[in-house]
């Protein structure tokens, strides 16, 4: 509780996002606040940005600017397939990713793969807009540790890893070692999209998890979207295959409902601001 600009008391979440940098949102009320298994899980109704869920103190995702991360993490690599069937995210338990997933009518199964069960039932509770698509019957959710799970997932045409920051239990989750694991997962034209931070604030971790990847990957890139609850607002996304990847076809002609995405932002999105294209070389 904090005194805010008017002389009034009132009531602030703050994300300590670096050593020297927060996001502050005034907050109306608390709706859950709790310690699971794995993390301490919180949310929020903010005046901002809606309803808030954060894990361990940090944003995870906002009731107003969620579909930017959703839409951009889930369409940018599958409209690089023709027909993609086969689709697993590793995190994700808001079931946002789930949701964008399914908009593509050639999907058949779409897993989730998330280890805290309670971050899946808060979102069913609190965030019903965004996890509405867990109930479709093509939607597994699996409760596991996503390295462990990813050892035994063969044929997948993409693998989407959601995972918070790499700290505790996620830090495996940026390793070279899981990107193997992730390569012999996939079919031989499949590919994997991982979020990687902020390329203003976490170049260190980007330059890692791209070398990662390339111990496993013939193609790795990267491309950005922007986030007004991450830090720095300006997100990017590592994807990595075995084969040159390019816009599919049906890109152009779907009618799939977005509110960021959009078929020349497919491309859009990999064209890079210098210093980030340095970030790369």
């Amino acid at each position: 509780m904090v005194l805010g600009r008017t002389g009034k008391s009132e009531t602030w979440f703050t994300e300590y996002q670096t050593d020297s940098l927060s996001l502050g949102l005034r907050i109306h009320s608390v709706l859950q606040s709790k310690t699971t298994g794995f993390q301490e899980l919180l949310v929020v109704e903010t005046e901002t940005y809606g309803r808030l869920l954060a894990l361990d103190g940090a944003v995870q995702t906002t009731a107003r600017d969620e579909y930017v991360y959703h839409e951009m993490i889930t369409h940018v690599p599958l409209f690089m397939l023709d027909a993609p069937k086969k689709v697993a995210v590793i995190g994700g338990g808001d079931g946002g990713a789930i949701r964008e997933i399914l908009k593509h009518p050639t999907v058949e199964e779409a897993h989730l793969v998330e280890i805290d069960a309670e971050v899946v039932d808060t979102a069913r509770q609190y965030f019903p807009e965004i996890s509405v698509a867990l109930g479709d019957p093509r939607a597994h959710v699996h409760y596991a540790d996503g390295i462990e799970w990813v050892k035994n997932a063969r044929d997948l045409d993409v693998i989407i890893v959601d995972s918070t920051d790499p700290v505790g239990a996620a830090q495996g989750l940026f390793q070279a070692q899981f990107y193997q694991t992730i390569a012999g997962a996939l079919t031989q034209d499949g590919i994997l999209v991982a979020q990687s931070e902020s390329p203003f604030l976490h170049q260190d971790l980007i330059r890692q998890m791209r070398d990662g990847m390339r111990t496993a990957f013939s193609e790795v890139r990267l491309y950005c979207a922007a986030i007004p609850t991450y830090p720095s607002g300006f997100w990017s996304f590592l994807m990595a295959s075995n084969h040159p990847t390019a816009p599919s076809a049906r890109t152009m002609g779907t009618n799939i409902e977005t509110r960021y995405w959009t078929p020349d932002l497919q491309t859009a999105a990999f064209v890079l601001p210098r210093f980030v294209e340095e970030l790369m070389a």
